[in-house]
């Protein structure tokens, strides 16, 4: 993985990209009301490899969804990551790193130590090699 300033770098072009697109990595999701009735009940939360995981509950329905979620992520991360000259992985880790820090209170989100933990009013724990 490349230096921390390259990570900053990296997180700042991504912002900047999906505020010019108005869209944010996820957004293609929210517009599915499954996905958000998932998100809310805790049953998915973001990871820090900036993919959607599955955190309990639901069958192959909520699977499907998860995959195909990230399946639009890795193509998202792909195409961004080619333009600033970084690997899928470190784009889809910067991205980890905005996704959590944008779970609002009561989201789950996955904490560096791979644990599942539950938004509460203050920040998230993240990845000390986050921007």
């Amino acid at each position: 993985m490349k230096s921390i300033s390259h990570l900053r770098s990296l997180a700042l072009a991504g912002l900047g990209g999906a505020m010019l697109l108005g869209l944010s990595a996820p957004a293609f999701a929210d517009r599915d009301p499954a996905y958000a009735a998932a998100r809310s009940a805790g049953q998915v939360g973001e990871k820090t490899d900036g993919y959607l995981g599955v955190v309990s509950g639901g069958g192959g329905d909520l699977r499907g969804l998860v995959d195909k979620i990230n399946i639009q992520r890795r193509a998202n991360y792909t195409q961004r990551a080619a333009s600033q000259n970084a690997t899928v992985e470190e784009y889809a880790f910067t991205q980890g790193c905005l996704l959590i820090a944008r779970t609002a209170p009561g989201e789950k989100y996955q904490s560096p130590d791979g644990s599942w933990q539950t938004r509460g009013s203050g920040a998230p724990q993240r990845d000390p090699r986050c921007p």
